[in-house]
């Protein structure tokens, strides 16, 4: 049975519903970079292409399953990093990265090979003096002693008290304003063609070869070379390709120190997961690692036997940090790597790990801009045709429906007040972005909640061509609507739930905004269309005829009335 219309409440229906507007549009204006527009697509205000060249250690052509393998893994990074819109695709021997907006950045670190390696540190020195050295003297500077006989560190440099449940401190040589190298994420060049005829895949397998010779030597002199001659400025003609069984000359990933280090004792394979997490007591943002229980415990007889001593996280060939160990780390504990991170570059060195290393590593061209494909022009399009469905359906409401006209009117336009405050922090909190196809699902909800406008208006005009009046039609056909509109709206998002899943590309923002509007029909229905339609039947005003528009519905009533009365008579008779 109905509910009586006492027992209804509307205004504090539409106050809950003012009070999710409120919350909402403070979050766009006082959080974040406080910008109210929502972030737009490739397709409506471009991007960036990176094309991604497979190298491999003996040149060869790298497999399609390689390839493929290595899609699928940057794909995960993107949808880790919240990345909404971004594409990647295999084109011959190249993978090509498009993201949108104009950071490079992100698109080459998407392409990051990712092998992590944790290696003994056995000697380091820092740039500055080993060049200061070779200007003073002829001989080649020998790295520093290893540091099981040079004192460690007991504090990092800005004199910040290490805290007691940490097992080993980060030993960062940058400074305090340092944040990690850009550059140091950024993917070779690909090596051009060498004057003698060799191919591009020859003169890379050529040029890696020659660096592990001089960089992986067993050779105390060798090394001392490499140490003296590696060039931290320029791309790692190495990066990701060292042997992990071999010792190593490797740069710090800021490029002021030189590390030797010594055969891996962990492998990144062995990471169990991998998080970007805000130390406070140290003020700044590292990267906590689990191991799987191999990793794990090595790790722990490892820190138990070389308390003192430092121990490097190297990626792609680069010194991600060297901490001092302070402590032995129990097995199945985390483990942080430190450095002068900032919150998005821990996001995305944590993301790269945890979702494992490529297959192949990969020589990035310089970046492109990509142009939006339909641009200003479509965007405009697609708010005309917004703008004209919008004009229709409240012309169509009007004519037909007259004072509940008026209430479908306000409740699109109080929708449409909530999808751009949500629109814009997607956009700043996942990275959603908006392109065209997003906004065909968001004009296609616009039909959908007109459609739920009708199922409700249409169950009054039952309940009045029974003889009822609106005052006591409106809750008893909103009784009966409202299941009606549930089943349809569940039926529609379920729709949008498998076409997501099953979808690529823009057909997702597409299902993503299908999905968004069909879950704010249901709120805007039940928190805004029935509580007024609730008020407006309570209304002598607005319950005339000629103001609502059901004086038809009415003369109905009276002469089926009449018919019954009549019948009724005759069956006497």
């Amino acid at each position: 049975m109905a509910p009586s219309t006492g027992t209804v409440h509307p205004v504090r229906y539409l106050a809950l519903f003012g009070v999710l507007v409120v919350a909402l549009y403070a979050l766009v204006f006082f959080t974040g970079d406080k910008s109210a527009t929502p972030k737009l697509g490739i397709d409506l205000q471009g991007g960036t292409r990176v094309t991604l060249t497979a190298r491999t250690p003996d040149g060869s052509a790298p497999s399609q399953d390689s390839l493929k393998q290595a899609q699928e893994i940057i794909e995960t990074r993107v949808n880790g990093l919240g990345v909404s819109g971004s594409e990647v695709v295999v084109d011959g021997d190249n993978l090509v990265i498009t993201v949108p907006g104009d950071d490079s950045a992100q698109a080459r670190s998407l392409g990051q090979t990712a092998r992590l390696y944790i290696r003994p540190v056995t000697g380091s020195i820092d740039v500055a003096t080993r060049d200061a050295n070779r200007t003073a003297t002829p001989e080649v500077p020998a790295a520093e002693t290893p540091a099981t006989d040079a004192p460690a560190p007991e504090a990092p440099a800005d004199g910040t008290p290490t805290p007691q449940n940490r097992p080993f401190l980060a030993q960062d040589p940058t400074t305090p304003e340092a944040t990690p190298a850009p550059e140091t994420t950024t993917p070779a060049p690909p090596v051009d063609a060498s004057s003698d005829g060799t191919d591009e895949g020859d003169a890379a397998a050529a040029e890696i070869a020659a660096a592990r010779a001089l960089r992986q030597s067993s050779d105390p002199t060798v090394q001392q070379q490499a140490v003296a001659n590696l060039d931290c400025s320029v791309a790692d003609p190495l990066r990701g390709n060292d042997d992990p069984t071999l010792p190593l000359v490797a740069c710090s990933q800021d490029g002021l120190n030189i590390y030797l280090l010594g055969p891996s004792i962990i492998d990144g394979q062995e990471i169990a997961d991998a998080s970007s997490v805000f130390n406070s007591q140290q003020s700044r943002h590292e990267i906590s690692l689990s191991f799987k229980t191999t990793g794990s415990n090595t790790w722990a007889e490892f820190t138990s036997a070389n308390i003192g001593k430092q121990a490097a996280f190297t990626l792609d060939s680069k010194v991600v940090s060297a901490p001092t160990i302070q402590g032995a780390t129990p097995a199945g504990s985390a483990t942080s790597i430190t450095g002068s991170f900032t919150a998005e570059s821990a996001k995305e060195l944590a993301n790269t790990l945890k979702y494992g290393s490529l297959p192949l590593s990969f020589a990035a061209s310089e970046a492109e801009t990509v142009s939006a494909t339909l641009g200003l022009a479509s965007l405009q399009a697609a708010l005309i045709a917004g703008a004209v469905g919008l004009v229709l359906v409240l012309l169509y409401c009007l004519v037909y429906y007259r004072m509940l006209g008026v209430l479908t009117a306000l409740s699109l336009i109080l929708s449409g007040v909530m999808v751009y405050a949500i629109m814009v922090l997607l956009g700043r909190y996942i990275g959603f972005t908006l392109d065209l196809a997003g906004m065909a699902g968001l004009i296609i909800g616009i039909g959908m909640t007109a459609d739920s406008f009708v199922v409700f208006f249409e169950r009054i005009k039952d309940e009045m061509r029974e003889g009822r009046s609106f005052r006591s039609a409106v809750p008893r056909g909103w009784a009966r609507a409202r299941r009606t509109i549930l089943s349809g709206n569940a039926v529609s998002f379920i729709a949008a739930a498998v076409l997501y899943v099953l979808a690529v590309g823009q057909v997702r923002g597409f299902a993503f905004t299908l999905g968004l509007t069909t879950i704010l029909d249901v709120i805007v229905v039940f928190l805004v269309t029935w509580p007024l339609v609730s008020m407006a039947s309570r209304s002598a005003f607005w319950s005339k005829p000629s103001v609502n528009g059901l004086g038809a519905v009415q003369e109905v009533a009276r002469e089926r009335k009449v018919a019954a009365a009549a019948s009724a008579k005759e069956t006497r008779a």
